[in-house]
């Protein structure tokens, strides 16, 4: 019989959870929006807020980070999933897309269903999204972030090429063609302004472990903690099936207590 571990990458992102308790616009685009989960029973004095990842192209929405939303809010958490404009889609792109994330954040601390202080969960791209959110002047009211397999070193992601041409493709260039992309939105660069745990599994073969390592190195310190997973690739961490799914469950039960 197959189990978590067994399951490819096609099963991860094409499963989905129930629809969602409701999903609101922060914005007048259509990609400008957020579904909204909520517990049957709230055990849990903070909002999860997931961000997708999928190296920020279009072809990648929210619809992947049902399941592993759905889990949050089994748990007893609220839960907000954030859509966002991506390149190749009308304001897409950097900065376009790190605003929407600005203001989608917005929009959900002002949401009565969503109260509690929120905790960024982002996988691949959204792990640069949430890392870079949790560097920002008004990251103060934030709980921290978590970073699943996150791309959370750009211009070393872009000299090895990770994603392909996945990275100058959202900044717009490389990091000799557009400093200034690089410089506002490598999270390498950003020293956080609130909690950051790194999780990462060392088997990964689509975002290296060292992109979690180099991040953790140039922001040591108590407030940034890896853990490394020992098995899992670059999907266990938002299979709520797989055993590397409960790193990420610990790493958000951290957060909040």
């Amino acid at each position: 019989m197959a189990t978590a571990a067994d399951r490819s990458p096609i099963e991860v992102l094409d499963e989905r959870a129930a629809p969602p308790t409701r999903t609101t616009s922060y914005g007048d685009d259509d990609a400008q929006v957020y579904d909204v989960r909520l517990p049957k029973r709230l055990t849990r004095s903070l909002t999860v807020v997931v961000v997708h990842g999928g190296f920020w192209r279009a072809e990648y929405d929210r619809g992947h980070a049902s399941r592993q939303a759905q889990a949050f809010a089994d748990a007893g958490y609220p839960v907000a999933v954030v859509e966002y404009r991506r390149p190749g889609m009308p304001g897409g792109g950097w900065p376009g897309t790190a605003q929407d994330i600005a203001a989608a954040l917005t929009a959900i601390r002002r949401d009565p269903d969503l109260a509690h202080p929120p905790v960024l969960v982002g996988h691949s791209a959204g792990g640069q999204l949430v890392t870079w959110a949790a560097a920002q002047p008004w990251a103060h009211g934030l709980r921290g972030a978590v970073s699943l397999a996150g791309v959370v070193d750009l211009a070393h992601g872009a000299a090895t090429q990770v994603g392909g041409d996945a990275i100058p493709a959202f900044l717009g260039g490389s990091p000799e063609e557009v400093p200034q992309a690089y410089a506002a939105a490598d999270p390498a660069v950003l020293p956080p302004s609130v909690p950051v745990v790194l999780v990462h599994a060392r088997d990964d073969d689509v975002v290296p472990f060292a992109l979690s390592e180099r991040y953790a190195a140039a922001h040591r310190g108590p407030s940034v903690r890896l853990t490394p997973v020992a098995g899992g690739g670059h999907y266990g961490l938002i299979d709520p099936e797989h055993p590397a799914f409960a790193e990420v469950a610990a790493a958000v039960d951290l957060l909040a207590s």
